[in-house]
């Protein structure tokens, strides 16, 4: 039964976002068919198979050795201060960006991660048919920020019309930066943060090729990595990633603050008109529905429903905090499917993200993304239902 439920809820977020296209007749149908496999396979193989699991702890393990030597740099710099049991959230979680960021800024101007994006972009756009830049920023929306991912296309921003210039968006948003992936691994399951990261991937790329559908010439489509680093050595990127960490930690420790006292505040605003109801438990109902035929039990879908809709309101870092404290009393099940869903910068605050990115760009394309904010949203949360379900099939 719940199969039936998952295929149903794939089926309704995909016609949902076929309802919101802007050119029906020229939808991908056989590249969305495609990558739905692609998602069905990945989320199969790394579940279902011993290689597949093993792969997983392959790469958890490589994060936590990562971890530790990002904690070695933070306890020298933090030696002297007594921490309770448990810890500083900003203190064991948020600066360890600063490693994360420093690593992908050396793999940047080596080249390596640059090369390694554009090669599987482009083998994704042979297979799915999709443009190349919009397949290249899918890939390099895994491992970047979203203003970092459209940063690293700027050059080709001359190329994008308003359909184009909506999938690199929803790219972003769909996404999480590795530089932060650090950071998810240590507050919610490991082996569900990582199979989110390729399977956001083409759920956003899918979503957003059915809402806004492009075509494009062979002779204009082309994708160039030659400016994707400004550093002149080894050790200046280092030294950028690291000040891009800070602030990465910095922003994300406001967010933090300004949000989740913002949430209380609406909370007791709410509680002067119907006593001991908070805004969690109104998502929760609001979002039950989706939940359950996402796969997610009756008994735990008001819970889980709040936690995602917390997401979409503040961001992922409060809905993973507000998360953690549940796991003990939650199925696997729910647990994976929230989890997912939370792996993403689908909340309203990344528009304003994005919309300020493009306009350091490109002003008058700004206005466009100003324009599909909402649109951009939307599809971003059904990218994010998308791959929560796919994941649900498979436990």
């Amino acid at each position: 039964m719940s199969i039936l439920l998952g295929i149903l809820a794939i089926i309704i977020t995909l016609g949902l976002a076929y309802l919101m296209s802007n050119k029906k007749k020229k939808v991908n149908f056989k590249g969305i068919g495609i990558m739905l496999v692609l998602q069905l396979l990945i989320t199969w193989f790394m579940f279902s198979t011993t290689i597949g699991a093993s792969i997983i702890n392959s790469i958890s393990a490589v994060f936590n050795k990562l971890i530790e030597f990002g904690t070695e740099g933070v306890n020298f710099v933090l030696g002297g201060f007594e921490v309770a049991e448990g810890g500083v959230f900003f203190f064991n979680v948020l600066l360890l960006i600063i490693f994360f960021a420093t690593l992908l800024s050396v793999l940047t101007y080596l080249k390596i991660l640059p090369a390694i994006i554009k090669y599987v972009g482009a083998a994704i756009s042979k297979v799915t048919g999709l443009p190349r830049i919009e397949s290249f920023n899918g890939v390099n929306s895994i491992f970047f920020g979203q203003s970092e991912a459209l940063i690293a296309i700027r050059s080709q921003f001359h190329h994008l019309n308003e359909n184009r210039l909506y999938i690199v968006s929803a790219s972003a948003m769909g996404s999480v930066s590795a530089s932060i992936v650090g950071a998810y691994i240590q507050i919610l399951p490991p082996e569900y943060i990582l199979v989110a990261l390729p399977l956001n991937m083409f759920s956003a790329l899918m979503i957003a090729s059915i809402i806004a559908p492009v075509e494009v010439p062979k002779e204009e489509d082309k994708v160039d990595i030659t400016d994707v680093s400004q550093d002149k050595s080894i050790f200046e990127a280092m030294g950028n990633g690291a000040l891009e960490g800070g602030k990465i930690a910095l922003i994300v420790a406001a967010m933090l603050i300004a949000f989740i006292a913002s949430l209380e505040l609406v909370n007791w605003l709410i509680q002067f008109v119907f006593a001991g109801v908070t805004l969690q438990q109104i998502l929760g109902y609001i979002l039950a529905p989706i939940g359950i035929l996402m796969g997610i039990a009756p008994n735990e879908v008001i819970e889980a429903g709040s936690i995602m809709g917390t997401k979409i309101v503040t961001n992922e870092f409060v809905a993973m905090t507000q998360f953690q404290p549940l796991l003990d009393g939650m199925s696997e099940k729910t647990i994976g499917i929230v989890t997912v869903f939370l792996t993403s910068f689908a909340n309203f605050s990344s528009i304003g993200i994005i919309a300020g990115t493009v306009k350091g760009i490109d002003s008058k394309k700004a206005v466009s993304v100003s324009q599909f904010g909402m649109k951009l949203l939307l599809g971003s949360i059904l990218a994010s239902i998308l791959s929560a379900t796919v994941v649900g099939l498979f436990l």
